[in-house]
């Protein structure tokens, strides 16, 4: 089981990059955790469908959780509950 975080980012955002070194740190710190980034100009359409309006926006399991960079502990709480909870199946992934 594993927790599939996606990061959605523009060019030029510099709260984007600040997003990506979190989540880099926190998968390793934490485990369990696989993630990517989401060029929200490359791929409009997932950005669409999961209802970002702004960057860097954050999904956890195919739901979009965070609409702005949320701090540390909020997204390590959150990380750490999906985790315990079972996070998805690999399969699905």
């Amino acid at each position: 089981m594993t927790v599939k975080v996606e990061v959605f980012t523009a060019p030029g955002c510099s709260k984007c990059g600040q997003a990506k070194e979190v989540l880099r740190r926190m998968a390793e710190e934490l485990g369990g955790i696989e993630w990517e980034e989401v060029n929200v100009l490359e791929d409009l359409d997932r950005a669409v469908a999961l209802g970002v309006l702004s960057t860097p926006a954050i999904a956890i399991d195919g739901e979009l959780v965070f609409t702005a960079l949320p701090g540390p502990r909020r997204l390590r709480a959150e990380l750490e509950r999906r985790l315990a909870a079972g996070g998805t199946p690999a399969a699905e992934g």
